[in-house]
């Protein structure tokens, strides 16, 4: 948007060099044979050298500016919104809000002139060249052939070298939709297919250059922003912004490859579940969704609240999810069979904004914004149980203690109460802060609650004495990134950056905690030191990730991005003539601002997730094996590895191979090893080397057709180290779960396959059990004979 470009190293993950375009850029692409991009900047197309590697052989040398501007084209009157290559590098086509595609090329060309292609009545999509260079639009068929009189023969005209050559329109094509727009395109030239997108959900299918329909579909209610087509023309990528969607069609067998949806709106609350596998989320569009963490993908949507969803939970035992939301009820959901079994609701209309529940899952509480009490709810009969009077202001935050005996409520009216609501006679017990409570947290092992409050604070209380056990101000640590609206810079502004949300990670060691900035503060419970502070985006589209504003933006009237007459309006609105706009003049594009809204540790203490302006992030521990060269002595190499295998050493080569961490030497040493050498290996094997030995044989079991073998391996891990594995789970639980997952998705297809041919295995052992009766019976004869 600000014209900000970015060199990075794709396999490192590096970033080696920015510039500034100083403008914004509408389209970018990349020449066929690398050695060129080219740009759309307003009403200009710029073409620039492509960035080489010193090891590549220039015929110019080595070049020492990454971006090298070769020349620039002019000849638009309005933003350029698509540019694209012949299939030479040799030519460019331009596609403009003017109405008018433009062709130029790269070097000069002998009697070559820029060429104007008009004649379209909206703005141009898209233009391609074909396989014979041959522009070919999404409307439009041009063809650069003689332009040669009706008197004259078809003999004069190819044989003069005079005759003038130009562009014409061989064909012209109309997508039919009724009152709505062509919005986006893509052509692949080998397959001759054009996918085309409109504004109204639909996309076509079209095979050109005869333009017959494949087929049309609907796939959204709103506009298709963008389309792609594969190399091999099957796959058929659609995407719709305002929605969220990702679509993957294969279109000979009209079926999904894939099919995704974000939240379109803020996320609210996020929980895991028990395993740690998924993640559920909750966001202000009425939606909840079930991430897997290994894929990243949404299985399932849930879609039956009528208003944003505040605030979610899961039960520690059982598949249950609960969640509130502002339409005033709180929802029971069962994750194996993916329904809504049970609804909960208030005598009076209320909007729920947090909810817990206890550690059986039998009693589930929920707080509201509109009434100052703790509503109770029985989860077998849905019932409502019993209302927890005694804030004054409205309820922020519930949680029930792990060991399920009290429940922590934090209020607006500055205080954290205590409810045992397990007891024959509830009490209370009043915990009084200075400002206002904003989330609390529960430490695993139910002794510690953390609270964050408004005025930037961290406050530890003791839940058996309810004293105060430590404060920590956070003020300082969240504080960073300037608003447009902030007067002051983003050093000095501590005051406004405050903690909203926390969670205690798996051993109650650390907690994490995020708020109103780009920071996400990681503490160390026991001695209240600041270990570690995560920046969640750079995004410049979001207010607060700069520490500094660029003094060209601002104006005598404020900073450029809070004026009013930044704001655009659609192409598909009607406008009285080409180029000017007509819309409402009191609408504002405003930024979003840096935030966030939720966290929360994995089960395993091995990652966590936080809930964003920038969506559902996942932060985990790098558990791939690395190249560690403490382990390593000169005598660690390949070859003494294969030398030492051998020489039947299979101990010392299975340490030596976990050492060098090379794939294909592991696999190797694990092939060699025999059979009846596994048990003695297993309990010879140094613990430090256990985690990264149950790894390798999941992984190798996922992929090996040695099915006895790996579960042989898996066995005798589990009979000789079970009590290790116990007492170290935090610390090797992921392995043993990959392993478990792999058993089981095993277990799963030996049944299947066994279910399906148990009639051919039925028929296969009665054939072999009568060819045995009948060679018996012929040698008896014989003998007898």
């Amino acid at each position: 948007e600000d014209g900000r470009a970015i060199l990075t190293n794709l396999p490192q993950r590096l970033t080696l060099y920015h510039f500034s375009f100083k403008a914004p850029i509408s389209a970018l692409a990349f020449s066929p044979s690398g050695r060129y991009f080219a740009v759309g900047i307003g009403r200009l197309i710029e073409v620039w050298h492509a960035p080489t590697t010193p090891n590549s052989v220039l015929a110019d040398g080595l070049e020492f500016a990454p971006f090298v501007r070769q020349h620039v084209h002019a000849g638009h009157h309005d933003a350029v919104q698509r540019v694209e290559w012949s299939g030479d590098s040799r030519f460019l086509l331009s596609s403009s809000n003017d109405l008018t595609v433009r062709m130029w090329s790269l070097d000069p060309q002998d009697g070559f002139i820029p060429t104007s292609l008009v004649g379209h009545k909206e703005r141009v999509i898209g233009a391609w060249f074909s396989g014979d260079q041959e522009a070919d639009g999404a409307l439009f068929h041009w063809h650069f052939a003689p332009l040669s009189d009706s008197a004259h023969s078809a003999d004069d005209v190819t044989g003069s070298n005079d005759v003038a050559m130009g562009w014409s329109i061989a064909r012209r094509h109309y997508f039919v939709q009724n009152n709505a727009m062509l919005s986006c395109a893509a052509y692949r030239v080998s397959a001759g297919l054009l996918v085309a997108g409109f504004s109204n959900g639909r996309f076509g299918l079209y095979e050109l250059p005869d333009m017959n329909m494949i087929h049309m579909l609907s796939i959204s209610q709103q506009e298709l922003d963008d389309v792609a087509i594969n190399d091999s023309g099957k796959w058929l990528a659609l995407g719709a912004a305002k929605l969220g969607q990702l679509l993957v069609w294969e279109w000979q067998s009209e079926s999904y490859v894939l099919k995704q949806q974000g939240h379109f709106d803020t996320l609210n609350d996020l929980v895991y579940t028990c395993e740690g596998n998924h993640i559920i989320t909750a966001a202000d569009d009425g939606k909840v969704k079930v991430w897997d963490t290994q894929s990243g993908f949404c299985i399932v949507t849930f879609t039956e609240h009528s208003s944003g969803v505040t605030a979610c939970n899961f039960a520690q035992k059982g598949n249950v999810l609960f969640t509130a939301s502002l339409d005033g009820s709180v929802r029971a959901w069962d994750l194996i069979r993916y329904r809504n079994f049970r609804t909960f609701s208030a005598p009076t209309r209320l909007s729920f904004s947090s909810v817990a529940v206890d550690l059986s899952g039998d009693v589930v509480c929920a707080g509201s914004l509109d009434s100052f009490s703790i509503h109770i709810w029985s989860v077998q009969t849905g019932q409502l149980l019993d209302q927890l009077a005694g804030h004054e202001g409205p309820v922020s935050s519930l949680a029930f203690t792990p060991s399920g005996g009290s429940l922590v409520s934090g209020s607006w009216d500055h205080t954290v109460r205590i409810w045992n609501v397990f007891d024959r006679t509830p009490t209370t017990e009043i915990l009084k802060l200075q400002a206002t409570v904003s989330d609390i947290a529960v430490r695993p092992d139910s002794k510690q609650i953390a609270v964050a409050t408004l005025d930037g604070q961290l406050t530890f209380w003791s839940v058996a004495e309810g004293t105060l056990s430590a404060s920590l101000d956070g003020r300082r640590d969240v504080s960073g990134g300037r608003k447009l609206s902030d007067r002051r810079t983003a050093a000095n502004v501590e005051g406004t950056k405050t903690f909203n949300c926390l969670s205690y990670s798996a051993d109650g060691s650390c907690i994490i905690a995020g708020g109103n900035s780009k920071y996400l503060c990681l503490y160390d419970v026991l001695t209240g030191g600041f270990l570690k502070k995560y920046t969640i985006s750079i995004n410049l589209s979001l207010q607060g990730t700069q520490a500094y504003l660029r003094s060209s933006t601002l104006t005598e009237a404020g900073p450029v991005g809070l004026l009013g007459d930044e704001y655009e309006p659609s192409f598909h609105e009607d406008r009285k003539l080409p180029g000017a706009g007509r819309g409402d003049s009191s609408s504002r594009r405003t930024q979003p601002e840096v935030r966030v809204t939720a966290v929360a540790f994995s089960p395993a203490g091995r990652a966590f997730c936080a809930a964003s302006t920038e969506g559902l992030l996942v932060y985990s521990l790098d558990r791939d094996l690395q190249f560690d060269p403490l382990e390593l002595d000169i005598k660690i190499t390949q070859a003494n590895t294969l030398k030492a295998m051998e020489d039947c050493l299979y101990l010392r080569a299975l340490i030596m191979s976990f050492r060098l961490n090379e794939t294909f030497l592991l696999k190797r040493v694990f092939a060699a090893i025999p059979l009846v050498e596994v048990v003695r290996l297993v309990k010879q094997l140094p613990e430090i080397y256990l985690a990264r030995l149950v790894r390798s044989v999941a992984q190798t079991t996922d992929v090996s057709p040695h099915l006895e073998r790996n579960l042989c391996w898996i066995e005798a891990l589990l009979n000789t180290h079970g009590p290790y594995f116990k007492a170290n789970m935090p610390a090797i639980s992921q392995e043993l779960r990959v392993a478990q997952k792999i058993i089981k998705t095993l277990q799963a297809d030996l049944a299947r396959i066994a279910d399906e041919n148990v009639h051919l295995l039925d028929y296969i052992l009665g054939e072999s059990t009568g060819k045995i009766d009948k060679q018996s019976t012929v040698i008896t004869n014989g003998w007898s004979s």
